[in-house]
């Protein structure tokens, strides 16, 4: 969303001034005016922050009196004459307590300056923060870069309504902002922060297998399901991306404990329990949905995260196993999974339904010679190739396309219909189709393990099997870059998002057909009540 230049709002900011002078306008009076002319726009921006400024000097020295308020000034000091070189006057409050607690760190490593102000000896203050090796925890570093890739207005915004526990008026107020545009520019900063969280840590990956699994941790946590077990699995071995599934979780609820310990890192527990807005009921305007307001206490950890299953032998040798094969992923593959299910890719065509035949039962080739029927409950399939829905046996639900149907779109669950977006196509070169568009197929590589639609051209270039499947006996696809996986979903839950997880061979990973009715040219679900969808399309949709 692009921000118009905002209204002037029709309130006064805190502390005083007129409707406009808004930090950066104040700020902006700073720079090349007579040091008479600036008094007063110092005065204001002193009035405004000067008290939280303070404090958190208290909290970094573990001490009160006038050591603190010497830190305070000297940070304001500092940032003012920033100002005053031409450096922009937003989101000042984290820019301050980010100064003042850089400055406290020098005083101490200074031997004549803590010879003289004691209190920087204090070994719960000063003398803890000088042999601290970084300020931001480790498990920080994610929303700590996101945080600085922010646009300043998103991080006033974020600071004052998350950390200082304040209404939106006073950043808005702070911005020169009108409380519509301050709230609807919130919502905006919550996603972007969350975005380049995620982004982050696809960035910083030092693994191969962290950076494939960086949208199956973001979809599940965002959407509140369970996490994959092989995520699961991976997350019991990975610190790294432990520590991003921990950090995601916080959008889930407010953003306070993150904010403050990614931004300020030492004493932010202290200095967020010291907000006069976190001693009284949460009243900020709440901006609507789980990304409104949010209590004043709350941390919004994610409940997912206490219920990772301890690794089993199994697993943890098969991990093994897959990396020292040279494999750039790290699958994990269950025992008595060979054979369980036999991809039958030469007759792959048969085990779709007619758009008007009869139907008999699925009969196949498998790699030991013999010849497999359907398993029960799997639909009847005719021997020529059509257009059907596909129903996931665990879910009873069929795979349908999230939005518009364009690249790029989520699949996902839904409740089976006759829409058209719920009818797909295969053929003998292996690309399942959308009846929606017929240009477009799933792709199982583009993003990540997410399965969403692409285009079918990529078939022709190097990414051919990225949109290519096996049809296995017993109704799993599998995407041909990697036949140790399998098409599911997050969930069992309508609109849950398909990706590939290892195949084990349960039901979720089974997808039912259609099959013919008794009468000609309907479509039904077999083995279910659900009516008939409408008849198929002529031969010339199909592929």
């Amino acid at each position: 969303m692009s921000l118009p230049p905002p209204p002037r709002p029709p309130y006064p900011p805190p502390d005083g001034g007129a409707p406009e002078e808004s930090d950066e306008t104040l700020a902006a009076r700073l720079r090349g005016r007579p040091e008479g002319e600036a008094a007063h726009s110092v005065a204001l921006l002193m009035a405004r922050h000067w008290q939280p400024v303070q404090d958190y000097a208290e909290v970094c020295l573990a001490a009160t009196g006038s050591v603190p308020a010497m830190a305070a000034a000297a940070a304001f000091h500092q940032v003012f004459d920033r100002l005053t070189y031409g450096e922009h006057g937003v989101a000042l409050r984290p820019r301050l307590l980010l100064t003042v607690r850089d400055t406290i760190r020098e005083w101490s490593a200074e031997e004549r300056i803590s010879g003289v102000l004691p209190d920087l000896e204090k070994p719960s203050g000063g003398r803890a923060m000088r042999s601290a090796k970084s300020m931001t925890p480790e498990n920080r570093k994610l929303a700590e870069r996101s945080f600085q890739t922010l646009q300043p207005f998103a991080q006033c915004l974020l600071w004052h309504t998350e950390v200082e526990a304040e209404t939106i008026t006073v950043p808005a107020a702070l911005l020169g902002m009108d409380t519509d545009t301050a709230s609807a520019a919130l919502q905006e900063a919550r996603e972007k922060f969350r975005e380049g969280c995620v982004r982050a840590h696809r960035e910083l990956a030092p693994t191969n297998d962290c950076r494939f699994y960086n949208r199956l941790l973001d979809v599940p946590i965002r959407r509140g399901g369970a996490l994959l077990p092989d995520v699961q699995q991976h997350l019991a071995q990975c610190r790294y991306c432990r520590f991003a599934a921990e950090q995601l979780s916080y959008f889930e609820g407010g953003l306070g404990v993150l904010l403050a310990e990614a931004v300020l890192g030492w004493g932010a527990r202290p200095y967020l329990a010291s907000r006069p807005g976190r001693g009284r009921p949460d009243t900020r305007t709440r901006t609507g949905g789980r990304h409104g307001g949010h209590s004043a206490g709350g941390t919004g950890r994610h409940r997912l995260l206490s219920r990772f299953p301890a690794p089993g032998r199994r697993i943890v040798d098969a991990a093994r196993s897959a990396r020292s094969s040279g494999s750039s992923r790290s699958f994990f593959v269950g025992a008595g999974l060979i054979g369980a299910g036999v991809v039958a890719s030469v007759v792959a065509v048969s085990l779709w339904p007619d758009h008007g035949g009869t139907a008999d039962p699925v009969a196949s080739t498998s790699g030991s010679g013999h010849v497999s029927a359907s398993a029960p409950g799997t639909a009847r399939l005719p021997a020529v190739p059509g257009q059907t829905r596909l129903r996931n046996a665990a879910a009873d639900l069929c795979l349908d396309i999230r939005g518009t149907v364009k690249a790029g779109a989520d699949t996902v669950l839904a409740a089976c219909s006759s829409a058209e977006t719920q009818e797909w196509s295969y053929g003998t070169d292996g690309l399942l189709r959308s009846a929606a568009d017929s240009g477009l197929c799933l792709d199982s590589h583009a993003d990540a393990g997410v399965v969403v639609l692409g285009t079918c051209a990529d078939a022709k270039a190097k990414r051919g099997n990225d949109v290519r499947y096996d049809l296995t006996v017993r109704g799993e696809l599998l995407p041909r870059w990697d036949s140790r996986l399998a098409l599911t979903s997050t969930t069992k839950d309508a609109g849950a998002v398909i990706v590939l997880k290892v195949r084990d061979g349960s039901t979720a990973q089974r997808w039912l057909t259609d099959s013919v009715s008794a009468s000609p040219g309907s479509l039904s679900i077999a083995g279910t009540g659900a009516p008939s969808a409408r008849p198929a399309h002529n031969a010339d949709r199909l592929s």
